[in-house]
This record gives C-alpha cells, structure tokens and sequence, in this order.
C-alpha cells in the first residue's frame, strides 16, 4: 500500500486502521507516481509511436509462478522511520544494485532471485513524470542511467527485476486529455477516462478511473506493458487495487483493469508475473486468480514507524487474515503475506522469537518469501532464518497450512503433505509463556511419528499420542512429522465440522484427503452406523431427530474398498422443531454496555446491526438464548466487517471462545457474512456476549442457534 509524500518531503503518512462502527477508515499510505525520461506531465507529446520492443514468443515463455517468488523488495526501507533511510530519495539505482549484490552472493543460492523496485521510481520531488506518450520512466535523479541499465545489471547477475505501478490513469499523465497513446493513432488521454474524472485505487488522489468502454484504454495499457517489457521487467506489481485496498464503491472497482494488464502482459510475450495489492477482497477472490500471479491478502505489514514492523502493527493480524485466502493458493498465484522483514535485527522492530515465528507463518502458508530489510547489514541469525533451505523447502513445497482452532492464543497449524507427512507449526501469539499441544490424532496420525526440527536442523525421535511445546511470547516451533506407519488406505479426512443445522439435518465439511491411496469417496458415520456417503468433502445428514444430540466421524475409501480410521468425533445438537431460533442484535431486549449502538445497514436482516463493538466493556449480551437440553449447538453469527479480518469474543454462560471472521477489505459496512461456531449450551435460557476485550470487533446483524 506504499504512497510516498506528494510534496519532495521524505515524511511518509503512517498506515493505520482506524476502528468505525460504520465506515472504519483505511491506511494512510500511498502509492508512487510515474516518471519519465522526464518529459514533465504538462509537456504535450508527438503524433507517432515507437514500435513494442521485442520479447520471447508466448510459446516459448515459462509456467509463471509454479512456486511462490523468492527475492527482495524496497519499500520497507523506503516507509521506514529508521535513522538513515525512508522517503523517496532512498530508493536510487545505487541502493537497489547494492542490494542486489547481496541478494546475488547470499541469498540467490537459496532461491531468492527477484529485486523488485517499489513506490518512487518514477517520481521526481514529488511528481510523477512520463514520456512522450503518458508512459512512466524514471526519475533521473535517482536513476541516471533508466530502467533498462538496471535490469540489464540485475540480469547479469542471474536476478530478476520488479517493477511498482498504481492501478488506473495517474492524473500526472493526463495532460488536459492531451497526450496521445503510442501505437493507437487517434487515442489521446482524454479517451482513457471519465469525462467526470473520477478517481480510483486506494488513495484516491493518484489517477482517475480508466474507462474501459473506449478501445484506447486496452492500447494504452498494451503500450505501457511493451515499456515494461523493452526494460527487461520480469514482474509487476499493481498497487491501490479495488475491490480492496478498503474501498468498494463503482469508482474503484479494477477488476477491468487487473484483466486488461493480464491481457497486456500476456501479449508482449515476456514471462512477467503480475501481483495485486493491497488487502484485496476475497469476494473477487476468482478474478485475482484467472488474472494474475498473487494477490495481497492484508494492508501493509510495515508498521511506519521508527522500525520496519512491529508484532502487533501487521505481523499478529496475518494469523487471522490469511484463513479465508488458504485455498485460494496454488501454483500460479498465492497468498501474497507482504514483506519478510526479519534479517536485521536491530532494524526489525522484533524479538528474536517474533522473527522466528513471523518466517514459520510465511513459511507454512506458501507465501512469496521478499525480504525488505537492508540486505548489506543482515544479522547472523536474520541471515539464518532467510537462508534455512529445510524450512524454504516447506514453502517451496506449496501446500499452505491450516489452523486446527483459533479459539485461543495458543495455536496448531498443520498441512498433510502427499508423502503421509505432516508439516506442523506451533504457534503462541499470547504475550506470556505458554504450553502448545498438538494431537497426533488431529493430524491424522493414529500411532508413533518420527519429528523433525526444521529451525533446528535435528531429528528429535518419536512421539505419540500429543506433542507439547512450551513457547515463549510470541514463539513458534516448526517439524515435520511422519507417521510411524502409514498404511496403504486412504489417509483420516481432517478438519471436519459443522456448516448448519436444522432440526431434522446436519451439514458437515471437512479438508479433501491428499495422503494414503487415492481417494474415491468418504462415509458419514454416527451412532456405529453409514449415515451419509459422498465423493466430494461435503455431506447433509438427514432424517434426524429435533433437540437430540449426535456424535459424527467421517471415514475415506479407495477403488478398492479399504477406508481410512476415522478422525476426532464431532459432536452436535440438533435444534428444536421448527429452529434454529433467530436473535436480531438490534433486538430491545438485548443489553448494549459502553460504546455499542444500534445502526444501519441495508444488507442486515431488519435493516440494522450493533456495531462500535470492541475494547474494554463494549459488548452487546443476548440473555435468553434458549434451548431444550443440554448439548454443543452451532451458532450462526451474522457479522459485518468491512476491514481487514476481525475477531469477536463469543462468551457463553461466561465461557469465552475467540472467533476470527473473515473481513471484506473494501469498507463496506453494510454487506453482512455469516460464520458457525459450535458452542456449549445448557437447558434453557443462556447468556452470549459479544465482543472482544482486547482490539476491534465486527459489527453484529443477528445470532441463530
């Protein structure tokens, strides 16, 4: 989400997500401008064209992104308030190939091999600057000898070369609607946008919305994307993209744009991976991957401050942010966490224990893995963890993990791999040491595992039944566990649970089974008896009987008939006739405490929701949720949260669970979603409260049980 200052002051705007009942504000950084072989964007260009450069043809171009990139970024070192770095002025060809020689002796046998060139490049004191024909070139002042000299260099050394770019029309380009678009005779500028000007991207006040009803557009993104491929470009990114970057209204929708630079890139015939920022929204999760290489799936984990990040700015957050995006992954696009700012110690913001834990959670996810630290003053262990091949190998492998719950702060994350493996995470994100237990049994695992220590490089022996771990604040520990004995059926399905419950049905999910023989299908099971079978990871048992509890597994088998142990039971209640019950938050019968009011919201049921949720006493308490016995019911929340991912508190009868919900990204509070949740009830009248104690909540549209 990188802007730099617009004025030639270095002072960079600190990104901060302000919590709003209706319309919570989005980070204040900003994106760069342009440059030129400075032709200043009043200047009125020529009539013709230069013809695209030359490239590889399509054919012979490699399968983009098969594993996530590897390589270096610069806008850490350009957002920081670290003395000696930060601002624009930073970034200048001496810096990056400074950089880059670093990346080249000590990291690039590792697998690190992209230098990628953030905000800035194209600005000079504050303006972005073009060519003849509205395309960016860099600033002289920072580059003397242009983009091409750069990537040449960086090619010489077996790297490759990133480039930064804003979605939309930078208003410095417009030049009155003046400047013609190369290779489109008749095209000027003023065919690229609305005649109202608009603006777009995540900013608002760096370019206008594209129209893309006028074929002028489409040429002038083609001969932007011929500029980027005649300088040797290997990647893009394409900052302030909507819907995401907290905006969602009709001006900052870029999906056209995203496909016509996939459609641009794609023509010049240069392999150029093409990644989206930041904090897209998920619901426009399958046009950021038919179109590009990675998307962002947060804001920017710098913390703008007198460090590159720190652990609560960013770093805590991607823990939940990352959850809705986990199978959205794979080869050609992945979870774009943002810069692994963890090599310099003095510079990070982090506790060597932070920094551990922030590489595992980029590891395990499959995440892209830049750095943006100052490679030319790597620490010994920040060098370690950057180079440690056992655990660049798990997020090579691209098979991101999963959490078993977040329920606490004390947290299991795992992901079977195809060998019968269990790559497995612990994570305590509590600011105490505390003790992390992983069941075999949760993993899948039935009997002894071999464990390995991927940090540590060291066969630890066998274990069986659970593995405990005690972790300092902040800590994390990363193995590979492998099964003692694997067998030759299908492997346990895991992460089954409940998605919704009628009186009479239950609907259960749960994790496709990719270890073991090849799966053909999978059993429902309750009571020792087949209740439902299916070929997907997916099931309705029906024909069951109001308010009686039920305990389900779920079993995989192969061609051959063999099936796999079943996993960890689920148990559940089923409602009474004619329920589940539904409870409006807006309901008078309800209890707000401090801040919670009652608002709008045209997407919620009724009309309403109760919102300024979160801090110390401000909740919103449900106190006759009833049901007619004792049992685990599932809870459907419906919930509004139009920022990056927030956790509710869900206490029951004083019993408190923390419920991560996914969020929108696009400041859209009156959309509501709905996430289940089993919880414990008693016979009866209960008492929910909702909240969170410790940060920002989303708001609340309605309960069901």
């Amino acid at each position: 989400m990188p802007r730099l200052s617009r004025p030639a002051a270095p002072a960079l705007i600190a990104a901060a997500l302000v919590a709003a009942f209706a319309l919570p504000a989005a980070a204040a950084a900003s994106p760069p401008a342009p440059a030129s072989t400075p032709v200043s964007a009043s200047a009125h260009a020529p009539a013709s064209a230069p013809a695209p450069a030359g490239a590889p043809s399509p054919a012979s171009a490699p399968v983009l992104a098969a594993k996530p990139y590897m390589g270096w970024s610069s806008w850490s070192l350009e957002s920081t308030g670290f003395p000696g770095y930060g601002g624009e002025d930073w970034l200048t060809e001496s810096h990056v190939l400074a950089q880059a020689d670093v990346v080249a002796a000590k990291l690039e046998p590792h697998g690190y091999d992209y230098v990628n060139i953030d905000a800035g490049w194209n600005v000079d004191q504050g303006t972005n600057v073009f060519d003849a024909y509205g395309r960016p070139v860099a600033d002289p002042r920072k580059f003397p000898h242009g983009m091409k000299y750069v990537g040449d260099r960086l090619h010489a050394k077996g790297l490759k070369f990133g480039l930064y770019l804003a979605v939309g029309l930078y208003i410095d380009a417009y030049n009155d609607g003046r400047t013609p678009v190369a290779g489109a005779p008749g095209c000027t500028t003023k065919d690229l946008v609305y005649p109202d000007l608009r603006r777009t991207s995540g900013w608002d006040d760096v370019s206008y919305q594209m129209d893309w009803s006028n074929s002028c557009s489409q040429k002038y993104i083609d001969s932007v994307a011929d500029e980027l491929a005649s300088w040797g470009v290997d990647f893009l990114k394409l900052d302030g993209v909507g819907p995401g970057s907290f905006q969602g209204d009709a001006a900052h929708d870029n999906v056209p744009d995203v496909r016509a630079w996939h459609t641009a890139l794609q023509a010049t015939g240069r392999p150029i991976q093409l990644t989206v920022s930041w904090a897209l929204s998920h619901a426009q999760a399958g046009v950021w991957k038919a179109n590009t290489n990675g998307w962002r799936i947060d804001t920017d984990v710098e913390c703008y401050c007198d460090s590159l990040v720190t652990w609560n700015n960013s770093v805590k957050g991607r823990f939940t942010d990352v959850v809705p995006w986990i199978d959205d992954a794979g080869p050609g696009g992945w979870n774009n966490l943002d810069s692994l700012d963890v090599g310099v110690g003095a510079m990070d913001g982090l506790t060597d224990a932070e920094r551990q834990t922030y590489a595992t959670l980029w590891a395990v996810e499959s995440a892209p893995l830049y750095t943006g630290d100052d490679l030319t003053r790597l620490d010994p262990y920040g060098l370690s963890l950057l180079t440690n091949d056992e655990v660049i190998k798990v997020d090579q492998a691209g098979n991101p993990a999963r959490p078993l719950s977040q329920a606490t702060d004390q947290q299991v994350w795992y992901a079977r791999n195809a060998d019968g493996s269990v790559t497995l995470a612990l994570f305590n994100l509590g600011s105490g040491y505390a003790d992390v237990t992983a069941d075999l049994a949760d993993l899948g695992i039935g009997g002894a595992a071999r464990v390995r220590d991927l940090w540590a490089h060291r066969a630890l022996g066998g274990v069986s039944g659970h593995l405990t771990e005690n972790l300092p604040p902040h800590g994390s520990r990363l193995f590979t566990l492998t099964p003692a004995a694997t067998g030759s059926a299908p492997g346990v399905p895991l992460g089954v649970h409940a998605t919704a419950a009628t009186a009479t049905s239950v609907s259960l999910a749960w994790q496709p089974v990719n270890s073991g023989a090849a799966t053909t299908g999978y059993d429902v099971w309750s009571g020792g008896r087949k209740v439902a079978s299916t070929t997907g990871a997916a099931a309705t048992v029906t024909g069951l009987r109001p308010a009686t509890g039920y305990s389900f597994t779920v079993t995989a088998h192969d061609r051959r008939g063999r099936s796999s142990a079943a996993g960890p039971a689920v148990p559940l209640t089923t409602p009474a006739a004619g329920g589940p019950t539904g409870y409006e938050a807006e309901d008078a019968a309800n209890a707000l405490s401090g801040t919670a009011s009652v608002g709008d919201c045209s997407g919620c049921s009724g009309g309403k929701k109760v919102g300024n949720l979160g801090g110390s006493g401000n909740s919103l308490t449900f106190t006759g949720v009833s049901v007619p016995r004792d049992g685990t019911y599932l809870l459907t929340l419906g919930y509004v949260d139009g920022d990056s991912s927030r956790t509710l508190v869900v206490t029951v009868d004083g019993t408190p669970q923390r419920v991560p919900v996914a969020g929108s990204n696009d400041n859209d509070w009156g959309r509501a979603q709905q996430v289940t949740v089993p919880v414990r009830l008693t016979a009866g009248a209960n008492t929910v409260v909702l909240g969170n104690p410790d940060d920002y909540a989303p708001d609340v549209d309605r309960i069901s049980v």
